[in-house]
């Protein structure tokens, strides 16, 4: 079936979506809609690769667990312990607070010189970081999202295992699920297959807008994939296949009661509020060329997922309006 508010998805001249439905460990609805590449005229699928943006911060999260897990680092350790050179206020802000948007580092992308030209990297963010003295606030008292937080976790994620962000991802997480199209892109050392090219929709046309100079940090929002693929992610927290039970509950425990978003808190890369009655666990991406959305209600065994190659497609809406369909 196509859901009348995905209608504007459809089409060969614009950009498009993907859906996915899961209920009980089984795909309900997986659908596709317009253009991953409107040059190339190449339609968008289910196993078409999107950037996920912000989705990405859970797989970020996800990667730290793993490394507390195998008591490589503490959650509670200062972020200096593993970034070494930081100002003093390194020696207060914890993995933890990274990982909740409570460390009140800055946000890089306020720091980037406009003459800049050269796309940055997670490790160009902490080099950003290092020349500001201050945080906004204490670490730990209030909540400010920060992709930077995110950026200095991947580097984190690098000192601690020893190889590259991207490389531990494809061997602890994209590998064991079997997300065989997922990937941490890197321009000249991967490749992503099935690619969607990213875009902006205005009142005069369709513009591509695929990277920006902030496109190759990973921690933050540099994961490429599919909703065939993140059906596995989404099935891998019904079971011990990434963290054990003991472990896995951090995740999503609200380490900040409140967030940008009204009476939502956040864990650690989800969002977390109650809808329905009952718990629930989502999280947005949006960046120059993509948006993505994922809600999760656990005990409901009931997810939705939606991609776009567009920027501000208002998936958020379109997500509840399909759960509140299947519900």
């Amino acid at each position: 079936m196509t859901y009348p508010s995905l209608k504007r998805f459809e089409g060969k001249k614009v950009p498009g979506a993907a859906l996915m439905v899961i209920r009980d460990g089984a795909v309900v609805v997986a659908e596709a809609y317009g253009m991953a590449d409107l040059a190339a005229n190449v339609p968008c699928t289910v196993k078409t690769n999107f950037r996920l943006a912000s989705l990405t911060k859970a797989f970020t999260a996800m990667a730290v667990l793993m490394l507390a897990e195998r008591g490589a680092l503490k959650l509670d350790d200062a972020v200096s312990n593993y970034i070494p050179g930081l100002p003093d206020w390194g020696r207060s802000v914890t993995i933890r607070q990274l990982l909740a948007h409570m460390g009140g580092v800055w946000d890089y992308e306020e720091l980037v010189s406009t003459e800049t030209t050269v796309a940055l990297k997670d490790a160009d963010v902490v080099e950003l970081l290092r020349r500001k003295a201050e945080l906004y606030f204490s670490a730990g008292t209030a909540f400010r999202y920060s992709n930077t937080g995110y950026a200095f976790l991947a580097v984190v994620v690098e000192a601690v295992s020893g190889i590259s962000f991207a490389s531990f991802l494809r061997d602890n997480i994209f590998s064991p699920l079997q997300m065989r199209g997922t990937v941490a892109f890197e321009k000249g050392i991967s490749t992503v297959a099935h690619r969607a090219l990213g875009y902006t929709v205005r009142d005069a046309g369709v513009v591509e807008s695929d990277q920006d100079l902030t496109s190759s940090v990973l921690g933050d929002g540099g994961i490429y994939s599919s909703v065939s693929d993140l059906f596995q992610w989404d099935q891998a927290f019904y079971t011990g296949q990434l963290v054990s039970a003991a472990m896995l509950p951090r995740a999503f425990t609200p380490w900040s009661k409140t967030s940008d978003f009204p009476d939502s808190g956040y864990g650690f890369g989800w969002y977390l509020s109650h809808r329905r009655g009952v718990e629930c666990q989502w999280h947005y991406g949006s960046t120059c060329g993509f948006s993505s959305w994922i809600e999760r209600y656990p005990a409901q065994k009931l997810t939705v997922i939606l991609l776009a190659n567009r920027r501000d497609a208002d998936l958020g809406e379109i997500a509840r309006k399909i759960i509140d369909e299947v519900w």
